[in-house]
């Protein structure tokens, strides 16, 4: 596991809401040949680019010998713009999926050179974002698996988010581990307010979102995720196109950590043998 990434700069970079980030900037690695198919596996709440890694290799589904493999980090992770790495920026905005997504687009369109992916997949955050490049750029990729995610922060999510940002916020002034609160404050609010049909052409109609999803989606819950249940993910694949949703449960007991940075050997079997499935069939 390498900590060495690159940074790609976005100028003046306009968010959603109307505000901007100036002078932005997006943390990025690649691994691989880049005339291989390109998939984008962003990062997660508190995760750095590093802690990706787990799920790719030469012996797995991800493997940087057949694929050219891209992870971008979120706005507020500490790599891509946060307040960690822009003190001269306070308050730090609020930063949306949307806007991550729009940033991602431009680092592997403009940056890259690329115009079309063979996939983009994530866990947890990496799910919400994953979902938001399936929406917010359709034709982009042709295949999408989001594992321990959702398609919009589902009501009783928000409110668990509320005790994360309660003691996060008690912290505020203090450094934990590297971990800086201000940049947990980023990445929560970006995860508290997700919602892939909160854009156009949607207009927060989120049946008319999940149908707007053109790739084929293997979307890939816990059955002990209490933030993510496979409940959740069941309305968001019925609400897709005829064939175009797949739903498979972990058989995991270890909740939302099932999709998470590689602990369970089992778990990860699972989970790459499903990719392997997946994208050996599509």
């Amino acid at each position: 596991m390498s900590h060495l990434y690159q940074t790609y700069p976005l100028g003046d970079f306009a968010l959603k809401t109307g505000s901007q980030i100036p002078q932005a900037h997006i943390a990025f690695k690649t691994l691989g040949d880049p005339s291989n198919p390109a998939i984008i596996y962003p990062t997660w709440y508190s995760g750095l680019i590093a802690d990706n890694e787990w799920l790719i290799g030469e012996t797995k589904t991800l493997d940087p010998t057949r694929y050219f493999i891209i992870i971008p980090a979120l706005f507020g992770n500490g790599e891509s713009a946060s307040p960690s790495n822009r003190p001269d920026l306070k308050p730090f905005p609020d930063v949306l999926f949307y806007d991550n997504v729009r940033a991602q687009h431009e680092l592997v369109t403009k940056h890259l050179g690329i115009a079309h992916v063979r996939a983009v997949l994530g866990w947890s955050m990496g799910a919400g974002q994953t979902y938001q490049w399936a929406t917010q750029y359709p034709d982009f990729m042709d295949l999408v698996v989001p594992f321990c995610g959702s398609a919009r922060t589902s009501l009783h999510n928000r409110v668990f988010l509320e005790g994360v940002k309660s003691a996060v916020l008690a912290g505020k002034q203090a450094i934990s581990a590297g971990v800086y609160p201000e940049n947990m404050l980023v990445m929560l609010h970006t995860w508290q307010a997700g919602d892939c049909s909160d854009q156009e052409p949607y207009q927060g109609d989120f049946a008319a979102a999940m149908k707007g999803i053109k790739a084929k989606a293997l979307v890939l819950p816990c059955k002990t995720d209490l933030y993510f249940p496979p409940e959740d993910s069941e309305i968001e694949v019925k609400h897709m196109r005829d064939g175009i949703g797949e739903l498979k449960v972990f058989p995991s007991i270890w909740g939302h950590w099932a999709g998470g940075p590689g602990q369970s050997a089992e778990d990860v079997k699972w989970l790459d043998e499903r990719l392997h499935e997946f994208f050996e069939k599509n």
